[in-house]
């Protein structure tokens, strides 16, 4: 990438605050070496950090801190551990672990020597976690001694035999083996010429339809996003990041470390939120900085203001999904100086960044960076969920201010690649071309779909409106609506089932319910065990609602516009409504009275 001069910068700055302009040129900055050193990839940057700051604090946790050269020193242990399990370059291995430091290790230490690490989501199980291992074919799985019934209950699902390494205890577990590696520098050839060209990472993601795929996240990708960041939030060995987000996400597992780990500071890791003790984590940690998604702002909101006699030394927050009904709310209680909003995704190539902190936006492109961001809103058909054409079979782009899904382009022959022009794909082909549309403004042309309906206001500010898809968004996580569907009609009672997302007053993203149609024989008791054995939480649906048929199209897929639109309130629908109560733990009836205390939000959902 040839980086654009400050001077020409500010030319085009296209209405930039000085402060954000600044933003904008650290991230060039930052990321512009990064094509013209293709062996420097993510583990070896923190290993050059690590000579020079062997001693500072790079990752730490109630259980266990690493300094640079200690995290360094263990990460050199598992590349060894990779070559001598004889792992080819491109070979996979599984990654089943709750956070802590040690995770960031694992898959710095095999990726630094050309293997891929896959990172699993810890809350499956069963069928759903065996199709994310066999998706990826690893050679190996490392899980966490507290996670091994969840791999158990995968086993007879497996399409491959991978070699299983426990960690955490035990005579066979895998720090035995790693303790007999060398946690010397690795040598050049040991490195085998890994480039940032190689895949890394394989991060999963449930798209718009179906099961989750596994996106591949080249070497490249994840130092991009690591030195974009720490542009952007102007990182250095001073600051601390606190972490409380899953690492098997791509926000929480590189954003969050990488862009601290690149500049010599530190990140403090939790294993799961609790919005009880955040506040008390960010100021016994003293951090300066701290990675959210949306709903974990909205629950912190609800809990009382930190003591004034005991301030944090926030500087700016990070993340994405916060909307503007709790931005300024947010901000004000808690007191945080700045908060940078941006709107990405794993596989995607279309990125926003509101560097200029305009509240409920996702963003915005500048327009000296639109060559870089090519991004395009196009009208969608409702009934096919497919962008509208006209006569000659092109697009037109959505006019300002009108809703559309999100689509960014990808370079072609002849075009000069840029990483955010590029789509690393999945693992299954054919995934990735369901997810590529072409002939869009121009024969041959090939734009990526976000599955993410947004509006852009006459400034050029971007909002998130909705998913497309059969994909709902519930507790920061993205829920696949065919898998819960399919656990509900496993269930012996229930002949058919839909799943979709419905909007509750004061509470972020959509949550989940289910039409069924079932026999008198139902046990809804049983049903809960049923989906608690088959689903993680934020998967389960909240709102039964049991009717007689389900309406199907022409073309025999069930009709979920009518049924989202109405909703789960007991006066307008005529069918038998049940309500998972949190209180009760059990599906209760879903009356005129309970639905105005979930409206209220005197339920905490």
């Amino acid at each position: 990438m040839t980086l654009l001069g400050t001077d020409r910068i500010g030319a085009r700055s296209g209405g930039c605050k000085a402060g954000a302009l600044q933003d904008w040129v650290r991230a060039l900055t930052a990321t512009s070496a990064i094509a013209g050193e293709p062996y420097r990839t993510l583990p070896l940057l923190i290993e050059g950090v690590a000579q020079s700051r062997p001693d500072s604090l790079a990752l730490a946790s109630a259980e266990e801190c690493f300094t640079y050269g200690a995290l360094t020193e263990r990460a050199n242990r598992y590349a060894r551990w990779a070559l001598a399990q004889k792992l080819d370059k491109g070979d996979v291995v599984c990654l089943l672990m709750p956070n802590r430091p040690e995770y960031l290790a694992i898959w710095l230490g095999i990726t630094g020597v050309g293997a891929v690490v896959s990172l699993l989501n810890i809350n499956l199980r069963g069928a759903s976690l065996a199709h994310c291992i066999n998706i990826v074919g690893p050679k190996h799985i490392i899980v966490d001694s507290g996670l091994v019934p969840h791999l158990d209950s995968a086993i007879a699902h497996f399409t491959g035999t991978p070699v299983i390494w426990r960690h955490g205890g035990g005579a066979d577990a895998i720090e035995h083996a790693i303790q007999a590696m060398s946690g010397d520098k690795l040598t050049l050839g040991e490195r085998r010429n890994t480039s940032i060209f190689d895949r890394a990472l394989c991060i999963y993601t449930s798209g718009t339809t179906g099961l989750p795929k596994a996106a591949n996240v080249s070497h490249r990708r994840a130092l991009q996003w690591s030195l974009w960041f720490a542009g952007l939030m102007n990182t250095g060995p001073d600051d601390r990041m606190y972490d409380c987000l899953p690492l098997y996400h791509s926000v929480g597992g590189i954003v969050a470390t990488g862009s601290l780990l690149v500049r010599g500071g530190s990140v403090v890791i939790r294993e799961k939120f609790s919005a009880t003790e955040f506040w008390d984590d960010i100021r016994n940690w003293d951090c300066t900085l701290f990675q959210y998604i949306g709903e974990l702002c909205r629950y912190l909101l609800r809990g009382s203001a930190p003591r004034p006699e005991r301030p944090h030394r926030l500087r700016l927050c990070c993340g994405n999904g916060l909307r503007g009904d709790v931005w300024e709310k947010f901000q004000h209680k808690f007191a945080i100086p700045r908060i940078l909003e941006f709107y990405a995704a794993t596989e995607g190539n279309v990125s926003l960044y509101n560097v200029e902190g305009k509240v409920g936006a996702i963003g915005r492109v500048p327009p000296f960076l639109r060559h870089r961001f090519p991004l395009a809103l196009l009208p969608i058909d409702p009934l096919t969920g497919e962008p509208v054409r006209d006569a000659s079979g092109l697009c037109m782009p959505c006019p300002t201010g009108e809703v559309g899904e999100a689509v960014g382009k990808i370079h072609g022959a002849g075009e000069t690649p840029r990483h955010e022009a590029q789509f690393e794909g999945y693992t299954d082909p054919q995934a990735s071309r369901r997810k590529i549309l072409t002939n869009v403004f121009e024969p041959g042309d090939a734009w990526y779909r976000t599955g993410d309906l947004m509006r852009c206001d006459p400034s050029g500010y971007f909002y998130f409106v909705d998913r497309t898809g059969d994909t709902f968004r519930w507790k920061g996580e993205n829920v696949a609506a065919s898998d819960v569907a399919t656990a509900l009609t496993e269930f012996a009672g229930i002949s058919e089932a839909t799943v979709y997302g419905v909007p509750v007053p004061g509470v972020e993203g959509a949550a989940g319910m289910a039409a069924i149609v079932a026999d008198d024989t139902l046990d809804l008791a049983a049903l809960r065990t049923h989906l608690a054995r088959l689903l993680p939480p934020y998967a389960r649906p909240l709102f039964l609602r049991i009717k007689h048929r389900i309406e199907t199209t022409e073309t025999f897929k069930q009709k979920t516009a009518d049924l989202r639109r109405e909703g789960f309130d007991p006066l307008a629908i005529a069918d038998a409504l049940y309500f998972d109560d949190p209180l009760q733990q059990a599906y209760v009836r879903l009356d005129p009275a309970l639905y105005q205390r979930i409206r209220s939000g005197e339920l905490r959902l």
